[in-house]
């Protein structure tokens, strides 16, 4: 599939989590066959004052592409000159957050909070795609709540203010990520608009993905919560989608050498103060499911160094 001129294999895609899709998450997805990554989002207002963390958050790795950088705000203006320093990275795409349910994002006017706001959101879009010579998509979702599901009226906005590409997670706002999804409302999205729809939503194996290119028609599936702790998910995918072989899960000994790649590459960029905080979640994700799990993961949520994690990683393979 295509964005503007930008090409995309049609297996899945890696969501934009904040606190999860760094750098070396993305890497690492990327390496198992993520069709197309979006970093964490980043704050407009944030790029535009020149703040150190905005500008790291927006860092692509040569060999990621095709991959976007993701921004949120409720500023057109600021929007707009935000999308132009994200050009410095050289993404492939920028894409806007109007989907983020989390109460401090909503709170200030942005993410889902601009589903109550077609109008400006338009002005958003607009203001964004006449700054960047490169393809701008949207990611939102069903609507603000049950009550309000306005997402094919916000498609069509979207699409008549320039909107290469859309992305809608098949929840509202309200729901968070409980389920269900609405897959009918993903499909009617893409019936309403020509161009592509990415869909998002409780896709957590080959399964789930091709459910939802079946029954939605979509364009390419996005990955979330299924990456955690699981990015072999995408092999998974990819090879299911290609030849519809099934790529088994590895075993214990290996999930615990991934984890291991994954924070060295972590704290590679971060340094291994930081990088080790940020790494005791991803720990407790990739043990999921194991012997003993409750006491590792409590280890884990209190480690310090590398050589501390290492020796618990040493321990699940030869007790599992």
């Amino acid at each position: 599939m295509k964005i503007g001129n930008i090409e995309i294999e049609k297996t899945a895609a890696l969501a934009p989590m904040a606190g999860v899709a760094d750098r070396a998450f993305r890497e690492l997805c990327k390496s198992y066959g993520a069709a197309y990554t979006v970093s964490e989002m980043v704050s407009s207002k944030g790029v535009t004052m020149g703040d150190r963390k905005s500008g790291q958050l927006m860092e692509i790795s040569s060999w990621e592409h095709p991959a976007a950088v993701q921004i949120f705000g409720n500023d057109p203006e600021t929007m707009a000159k935000a999308a132009e320093t994200a050009m410095e990275n050289n993404p492939d795409i920028i894409d806007i957050n109007m989907g983020c349910p989390a109460p401090k994002i909503v709170k200030n006017g942005g993410g889902s909070c601009l589903m109550k706001d077609p109008v400006l959101a338009g002005k958003i879009i607009k203001a964004v795609c006449g700054a960047v010579n490169i393809p701008v998509t949207v990611k939102f979702r069903t609507g603000w709540d049950s009550d309000n599901l306005n997402a094919v009226e916000f498609a069509k906005t979207a699409e008549e203010n320039g909107a290469a590409a859309i992305t809608i997670h098949g929840r509202t706002k309200e729901q968070m990520y409980a389920p269900p999804v609405n897959i009918n409302m993903i499909k009617m999205v893409k019936e309403a608009v020509s161009i592509p729809v990415i869909g998002n939503g409780d896709i957590t194996d080959p399964f789930s993905a091709a459910k939802m290119y079946e029954e939605t028609n979509c364009d390419l599936v996005m990955v979330g919560r299924g990456a955690l702790g699981r990015p072999w998910v995408f092999q998974q995918i990819s090879a299911y989608m290609k030849t519809g072989s099934i790529i088994p899960e590895p075993s214990i000994t290996q999930r615990m050498i991934i984890m291991l790649k994954h924070i060295d590459k972590i704290c590679e960029y971060r340094g291994e103060r930081i990088g080790i905080r940020e790494a005791r979640k991803h720990a407790l994700w990739y043990t999921k499911g194991i012997r003993n799990g409750a006491e590792y993961r409590r280890r884990l949520s209190v480690i310090e160094s590398l050589d501390e994690l290492k020796k618990i990683a040493f321990e699940i393979s030869n007790t599992n």
